[in-house]
């Protein structure tokens, strides 16, 4: 590892556990807030209360993250895609799974991410529910709750837990096909196949090698960059559907356990 390379992660660990805190803060909120089941009765009411748990959670959120990054930009559109101006900014998703949270379910949490010169370099989720942190640092590695994760070892598609989901609510009808063929080749191929959201919650489990491949056809930012960064410093292959390496402006996108890629890309590639 070069100086100039040593010496921005030592940076960037500095900053981490501002990240942290910020995190943390953010799911104690909506934690004290949450309720282990709905009464939502309409699309409205839906909209509503993901609107509200959202500026909850901001509160908490934004100011602590712009404040540890001077000069950093802030994405306020958490369903934006594509490549960011040059500079910092955080890529943050202040309640990442909140249709799961207004329904009372345990699958959310809070997610920050900085990405410099559009590359994720540093990364916290944090599920309050669960009591676990997913840290890491670009060319640092990845941890949960301080210890380091790894992906998993296996080598066979047949045997591995593979997974993917809506990026957004009214994907148009192509990504909706593209999500069913592949979820049928998928059964065909792996052992078990989960088909959920959010994205994050999905790669943070490959990063931390309880599952082995995630894969999605919609490039929404945020619920990419914190969970490609772990991925990929816990070891594990992260491109396109086709095997370039991924980037903010990719159309699609594969996590992987290194063993078993290859195979999963070569599923999912035979589709169109």
């Amino acid at each position: 590892m070069s100086t100039l390379l040593n010496t921005a992660v030592e940076a960037d660990r500095e900053l981490l556990p501002a990240v942290v805190s910020a995190v943390h803060a953010a799911g104690a909120h909506l934690h004290e807030r949450f309720v282990p089941r709905t009464e939502l009765d309409s699309l409205d009411a839906v909209v509503a209360a993901i609107q509200a748990a959202d500026a909850e959670s901001l509160r908490s959120l934004r100011e602590p993250l712009l404040a540890a990054r001077p000069g950093a930009g802030w994405i306020d559109d958490e369903q934006s895609a594509g490549d960011l101006p040059t500079g910092e900014w955080w890529v943050a998703d202040a309640v990442e799974g909140n249709i799961n949270y207004i329904h009372g379910m345990a699958d959310w949490g809070v997610t920050a991410t900085l990405v410099r010169d559009n590359q994720p370099v540093l990364t916290a989720v944090h599920l309050p529910l669960l009591n676990e942190t997913f840290t890491a640092v670009l060319g640092g590695g990845a941890f949960r709750n301080g210890v380091a994760m790894r992906a998993s070892a296996k080598t066979n598609l047949d045997a591995a837990l593979v997974g993917t989901g809506q990026a957004k609510p009214g994907e148009d009808r192509n990504t909706f096909r593209r999500i069913g063929e592949s979820v049928a080749a998928m059964l065909d191929a792996a052992l078990v196949t989960k088909v959920s959201v959010p994205s994050t919650l999905q790669l943070i489990q490959v990063a931390a090698g309880r599952s082995d491949v995630f894969w999605q056809y919609s490039d929404v930012r945020s619920g990419l960059v914190a969970g490609a960064l772990l991925v990929g410093e816990a070891g594990g292959i992260v491109t396109d559907i086709h095997g370039a390496p991924w980037q903010l402006s990719s159309q699609d996108f594969l996590a992987a356990a290194p063993g078993v890629h290859a195979a999963a890309q070569r599923v999912l590639a035979t589709l169109r």
